[in-house]
């Protein structure tokens, strides 16, 4: 199947903004299931574009990111299925497996350009100290700029290469391992960072106890067979209904006045 240059500009822009969507917008308009419509309209096969999307879909929907730790990546993963279901023929989740090559680069390629931004927050540091709002912007800017043409080119070289540069890319991995364990061990200890880090905004003092327990109670059960699933849902039921019971009485005591005097602060969670 060959592309007319209005679908590969097309497609470019659309890879381009989602890309950023996924990390800044926070549209949602990177989700597979709305990126294979997109891309299936623009390739001339809204069905197609739509059954693939969701195949995809259904198969991120445990996907999350925490920290630095990324999975493999949906947005260029959605397209590039779509692509070659529409391209090629194939049958959704044949060309699913065949996109996941793409999404891996996906996923390395976020790693590697959140380790090169890194540096640069410090520069965002010294711009915030001398209240110049611009210089962050440009950061921004560009770091968004960056990401989006990283996935747009990819995209582009897959709807030129199609199932010939998926193989080379398995073997790049396969050949240079090294690399993506390097990346891969990268994005394993940020998971821990960025918990971390959300730990420290959020968690008030008086919750460590509480969270220390239920942790400990989900490893125990979690190691008991036939308690796995069933156990730690249940358990996470019970931390909810914890939630809600201390922000209740809290808001009953502030709404009561005994909380007038407390001012809170960092070490107090939000």
């Amino acid at each position: 199947m060959t592309f007319s240059a209005i679908q590969i500009i097309l497609v470019f822009i659309v890879a381009f903004i989602v890309a950023i969507d996924q990390f800044d917008f926070l549209e949602s308009l990177y989700q597979p299931i709305v990126t294979g419509a997109v891309i299936g309209a623009i390739l001339g096969d809204l069905q197609t574009g739509l059954i693939v999307g969701g195949t995809y879909q259904l198969m991120t929907i445990g996907n999350m990111p925490v920290g630095g730790a990324q999975p493999p990546n949906a947005v260029i993963g959605g397209i590039m299925a779509t692509v070659f279901a529409i391209s090629s023929g194939l049958e959704p989740t044949a060309a699913v497996g065949l996109a996941v090559p793409f999404a891996l680069i996906g996923q390395y390629m976020v790693t590697l350009l959140f380790t090169v931004m890194s540096p640069l927050m410090s520069l965002s540091d010294k711009y915030a100290e001398k209240a110049e709002p611009k210089g962050i912007v440009t950061i921004n800017w560009l770091a968004m700029a960056a990401l989006g043409l990283l996935f747009a080119v990819v995209c582009l070289a897959g709807l030129f290469g199609g199932s010939a540069l998926g193989t080379t890319l398995s073997n790049f991995a396969d050949k240079y391992q090294w690399v993506m364990n390097g990346l891969s061990a990268a994005g394993g200890m940020m998971r821990f960072v960025g918990f971390a880090i959300l730990l420290r905004m959020m968690l008030s003092n008086d919750l460590w106890g509480i969270y220390f327990a239920g942790f400990a109670l989900a490893t125990v059960i979690g190691y008991v067979d036939g308690l796995g699933g069933s156990a730690l849902l249940l358990i996470a039921f019970v931390g909810i209904a914890i939630a809600l019971y201390d922000f209740q009485t809290r808001t009953a005591m502030k709404s009561a006045g005994l909380g007038a005097g407390s001012t809170g602060g960092d070490e107090d969670g939000i």
